[in-house]
């Protein structure tokens, strides 16, 4: 039998860990917590008749909460600053101000100085604010007990840190931090020598899976002297759970069971689950490994498969070489390993007609209805649109279209087709099928364009009642996308007295969704949560502000609670997690007056940070300010920290090797590439670099931004490839899409500024 307390300390530490992790968003699959409130209900009583209206009775702890609010309004630069620097002067500010509060204000500052004090690992010197938070701490003392017992069990003292959690549950029954609690006195209590109450309490709560609770459990059977249960427990986060923070502990402790008598071999089937979570989450260089050991065991109904996924994660990750060999030594096979391993040899054999198309005869011979067929169309489509090869890329994208009509690429297939038709000068064609997007796909992102030029057509055809007919459904229905300042330009050169005519297949476009109560998002005054998490914003507290605003909004669409989440990022500065949440609250806000939605809400989705900075470079640069809000907005979301996965940096995402440039041509003194992310010299060295791309392409800022995006090189190569009659047009032909929607997106966003804030 294996000695494991010791061990089983290490993942104790665990506890003073979730200090950071218990505030941020609930995990994956934990409850809904109701929304507090200690209303008692009234008892059936006979009600007097009267005339005067009845007065709302606001719950007792809601009017708490509200009080402590209004005590605590000061705190917030002081705790702010705090929490950010966490310098001595700031610790001695807010622990000022406790001790000038003896309320619940001064436990909120308690509260604040004891968790920065867990934060900076100061376990010890955390201990006496959180006890002084306690007399007062109200509807916050779950959070004060939590970290209490963090800051405990941070010294080692895991008595104490199991005494303050004892009871958690009772004592705060809609707290959020209940798991969080449960675990953290689970490990305190393995520590203490108490594992068999740890295993009892934990074992009780095993639903819904939670990563740090199955590994508290784990830990607990080990330091019980149960390997077999440890080790079953402590499986199901390493193979079922494998991005879990928890996997490492996990496998860390898997190996010391590793050879204890009685501990099952581990399955075929949790080694596979283990390789496809893995690599469905592009951990590609894992998933090989797993996938390697699978290959030499997997039961022969098993083995074709296992080598194609193999194949497909060298693919996948980058290892075309290993790929080819892998894919040579496959045996003969069939069904849908045969139709992947197809696919990835078509992949392979990209950009070579020659290759390709008899490996599509064959997909279409044997596989016509298999998906990896659907992928081998569009990825042989893509080769011919590149190459460029209209006439075979428009005859791909419509069989897949017609072969696949509900497939994932559907609608683009389609559209594709259509436009390709479209550049071949295949008029009649092309505005028929231009109208059957919008009649199959209405919801597509391919209805807008295909209005626009079906209405280019119409007026082509001297059509111009229903040229205007599309042009206006555009600008009813689709007021600020990137088609819709096209459509306007369009319909001021129509002839005049050409009244719109409605076409049917207008009609198949469904209606915007209404966008009920975004004009009014207030947070409810009788809600606990929302008014908890005002509260903890007093504090700076924004993370558990937010989770309390989430548990809150638990149906995930209260537009009071995601227009405060927005508000509590742009409090941190994260304008990025801000717009995230306001485009999900959102989704159609392109289509809207910009009167339909509250003005805070538009500045939020069109924020300005660093504006001064931005005007300064931009107009140093003969840009319009606003273009480059637009940009930065699509390119980092204003997150100076961002890094790409092609390690561009900071607010104009500069690859190291261009800000090198830019910061010699500047004279930029003592330039380092970790200068990138602070927000003025990217700025400087951006705007300079994309002022450059505006020269080099005589001021055609559609080129010059696809440039940015994917280099000169290839829009040299784009805009060779034919003539177009308008700028709209080189921007549809982009045949990377990534790059067609930066393009058109930076346009649209920059008439958006504009009509916010008008002149820069």
């Amino acid at each position: 039998m294996l000695a494991v307390r010791s061990r089983v300390f290490i993942l104790t530490l665990v506890v003073a860990g979730l200090a950071t992790r218990a505030v941020g968003a609930p995990q994956s699959g934990s409850p809904a917590s109701p929304q507090g409130s200690s209303a008692k209900k009234k008892t059936s009583t006979p009600k007097k008749k009267t005339t005067a209206k009845k007065k709302h009775v606001t719950p007792l702890r809601v009017r708490r909460v509200k009080r402590a609010f209004v005590a605590s309004a000061n705190l917030k630069p002081m705790a702010r600053q705090l929490l950010q620097d966490r310098s001595p002067a700031a610790y001695a500010g807010v622990e000022r101000y406790a001790r000038a509060h003896n309320d619940d204000a001064g436990a909120l500052a308690w509260l604040v100085a004891g968790y920065a004090r867990v934060l900076d690992k100061q376990y010890p010197a955390a201990i006496e604010p959180l006890q002084n938070a306690r007399a007062h701490a109200g509807e916050l003392g779950d959070y004060v007990d939590y970290y209490l017992a963090s800051a405990y069990a941070g010294t080692g003292d895991f008595t104490h840190a199991a005494a303050t959690l004892q009871g958690f549950q009772t004592k705060y029954p809609d707290s959020l931090l209940e798991r969080d609690a449960l675990v953290a006195y689970a490990n305190a209590l393995v520590s203490a020598g108490q594992e068999q109450q740890a295993i009892t309490r934990l074992e009780a709560h095993r639903t819904p899976t939670r990563a740090d609770l199955e590994l508290a459990l784990g830990s607990a059977y080990s330091a019980a002297g149960q390997p077999v249960r440890a080790a079953l427990t402590l499986r199901r986060i390493y193979y079922t759970m494998p991005l879990a923070a928890e996997a490492a502990d996990a496998e860390l402790l898997l190996k010391l069971l590793a050879g204890v008598p009685g501990v099952p071999a581990v399955t075929f089937q949790e080694q596979k689950t283990r390789a496809e979570l893995l690599a469905r989450s592009r951990r590609f260089t894992d998933a090989i490994v797993e996938y390697r050991a699978l290959v030499r065991q997997a039961p022969a109904e098993e083995s074709a498969a296992m080598q194609v996924a193999l194949a497909s994660a060298l693919y996948r990750g980058g290892r075309t070489y290993e790929t080819q060999q892998t894919l040579a030594k496959l045996p003969p096979m069939t069904g849908e390993p045969d139709a992947q391993r197809q696919y990835l040899l078509l992949e392979m054999e990209r950009p070579d007609p020659d290759r390709v198309e008899p490996t599509l005869s064959s997909l279409r011979g044997s596989y016509p209805r298999s998906p990896w067929f659907e992928e081998s169309l569009f990825s042989a489509a893509n080769m011919y649109l590149l190459r460029p090869d209209y006439e075979r890329a428009a005859a791909l994208y419509g069989e897949m279209a017609q072969r696949f009509p509900e497939g994932k690429y559907a609608a683009y297939a389609h559209w594709k087709a259509a436009w390709l038709k479209f550049r071949l000068g295949r008029n009649d064609e092309a505005k028929r099928l231009f109208e059957k997007q919008v009649e199959l796909y209405p919801s597509s992102n391919q209805v807008v364009p295909s209005l626009y030029w079906r209405g280019r057509i119409a007026e082509d055809e001297h059509d111009y009642a229903g040229a205007r007919a599309y042009y206006q459904k555009i600008l009813d229905r689709f007021r600020y996308y990137y088609y819709a300042d096209l459509a306007r330009t369009r319909l001021r050169t129509l002839p005049p007295r050409t009244d719109p005519v409605a076409d049917p297949w207008l009609d198949h476009i469904p209606a915007l969704r209404p966008l009920a109560g975004l004009a009014t998002a207030q947070l409810p005054a009788d809600d606990l949560r929302a008014q908890k998490s005002l509260l903890l914003e007093n504090g700076a507290l924004y993370e558990m502000a937010l989770r309390e605003l989430q548990a809150a909004n638990s149906n995930g669409d209260g537009p009071w609670a995601l227009a405060q989440m927005a508000h509590l990022y742009q409090e941190q500065d994260r304008y990025d997690r801000a717009l995230q949440t306001l485009k999900r609250a959102v989704p159609g806000y392109f289509g809207l007056e910009i009167e339909q939605l509250p003005r805070p809400l538009w500045e939020a989705l069109f924020p300005r940070p660093w504006w001064s900075a931005v005007k300064k470079y931009a107009m140093e640069n003969q840009l319009d300010p606003y273009l480059v809000a637009a940009l930065i907005r699509q390119e980092s979301e204003f997150n100076p920290a961002a890094v790409s996965r092609a390690d561009a940096i900071g607010l104009m995402q500069l690859l190291p090797v261009t800000g090198r440039r830019m910061a010699h041509e500047l004279k930029v003194r003592r330039y380092s590439v970790g200068m990138l992310a602070e927000p003025g010299v990217n700025l400087q060295l951006g705007t300079r670099y994309f002022r450059q791309l505006v020269q080099k392409f005589e001021g055609n800022l559609e080129a010059a931004l696809a440039a940015y995006n994917a280099g000169a090189d290839r829009v040299e190569e784009w805009r060779s490839a034919g003539n177009f009659r308008e700028p709209a047009e080189f921007v549809e032909s982009i045949p990377f899409t990534e790059t067609r929607e930066y393009v058109q997106a930076i346009l649209r966003n920059a008439g958006i500024y504009h009509r916010l804030y008008g002149t820069p």
